[in-house]
């Protein structure tokens, strides 16, 4: 599963690849579109996606099925998609907390594994799934998942913003999918959603200036190792470094899975940061005391004997809003840190 390691199709498209020429595949669009897709312009359409591809249609697409995050990215925007694939169960997923899935399909709530002929009942138009460059793989179709799920994509062309060097990049390739699918980008609440994102970027960045020496390591706790994030595949990591925070570079990467570096518990101290940002899709024990109670050598990283730890929104992002919320809860954490505890 991407960065943890840890039929037949209903709409007329074609597939370019960037400068390698193009394949065509013929058929015929159906059924409506969900309600709040449902002003989408006739067509034709067509959008470049994280792959390098450009995927067009006579008709611009209205029956959407989305991996979660990019389900709540095109919510945000206003389009409802018909059918909804995630990693976990959808009532614990981050990205669709306080979401409305009233009258959506749940295709599957376990990572690599997708009900297609559930999917396929639902007649969709596009799929819509990060690009995930390092494994050259859309959301959920990685290398492992269940081969009946990977059927997916012949019900219709899917796309996807890449998992590439920033959220805010993400959030914004997100926004111009939406935007060609007929979603009002500059409603008042959208605007108001990018404003305050805004606001907590700046602020942000104002914590960090004032603790120049202030660094960090991202960090998962598991029962077998100690995992420390890799920022060059971790586009929330690259923004916080662009935006001035030091987050260490693990010096030694899994080279069959350059996500992390694996350390075992023997070496926990490996790197001391003055902050530890833990993955917060799997903490657990789901307490900074706990892991110390069962993995005594969690405690030799001082951020973390010292309490210095917070949530980091791992590979989950993809609205303004959340990461408005994530980086007000950073920002709060960077402000506590002593910049002293790690050397």
């Amino acid at each position: 599963m991407r960065a943890w390691r840890p039929i037949l199709a209903f709409a007329a498209f074609s597939v370019v690849l960037a400068g390698c020429g193009s394949a065509e595949t013929g058929g015929s669009a159906a059924g409506t579109g969900a309600a709040a897709a449902s002003a989408a312009p006739a067509g034709p359409w067509q959008f470049t996606d994280g792959s390098g591809k450009v995927v067009k249609a006579d008709k611009t697409p209205t029956r959407i099925i989305a991996h979660a995050g990019e389900a709540a990215a095109l919510m945000s925007f206003g389009l409802k998609p018909v059918g909804i694939y995630a990693d976990e169960s959808v009532k614990t997923d981050a990205n669709l907390k306080d979401l409305d899935l009233t009258g959506i399909e749940i295709l599957g709530e376990e990572w690599g594994k997708i009900d297609v002929e559930k999917a396929a009942a639902l007649r969709p138009d596009l799929i819509v799934g990060d690009w995930w460059p390092a494994e050259k793989a859309y959301s959920g179709l990685e290398e492992g998942a269940d081969e009946k799920s990977k059927k997916l994509t012949e019900l219709a062309p899917i796309v996807g913003v890449a998992q590439g060097k920033s959220i805010v990049a993400l959030a914004k390739g997100y926004e111009d999918l939406a935007k060609s699918l007929g979603a009002k980008v500059d409603a008042p609440e959208i605007v108001a959603h990018k404003k305050r994102f805004e606001e907590a970027v700046t602020a942000f960045k104002e914590a960090v200036a004032a603790k120049p020496g202030l660094t960090a390591a991202a960090m998962l706790p598991a029962d077998d190792k100690l995992y420390v994030a890799n920022p060059e595949y971790a586009p929330e990591l690259l923004d916080f470094q662009n935006w001035g925070l030091k987050v260490i570079n693990p010096d030694s990467p899994d080279p069959g899975f350059p996500y992390w570096e694996n350390l075992s518990w023997e070496n926990a101290d490996k790197y001391q940061p003055d902050l530890v940002l833990y993955d917060g899709r799997s903490y657990k024990p789901t307490s900074n005391e706990e892991w110390g109670k069962k993995q005594p050598t969690w405690f030799k990283v001082k951020a973390a004997k010292a309490g210095a730890v917070v949530s980091w929104p791992a590979y989950w992002l993809h609205t303004y809003e959340d990461f408005a919320t994530e980086l007000e809860s950073l920002t709060a954490a960077v402000k506590a840190a002593d910049e002293n505890i790690g050397d």
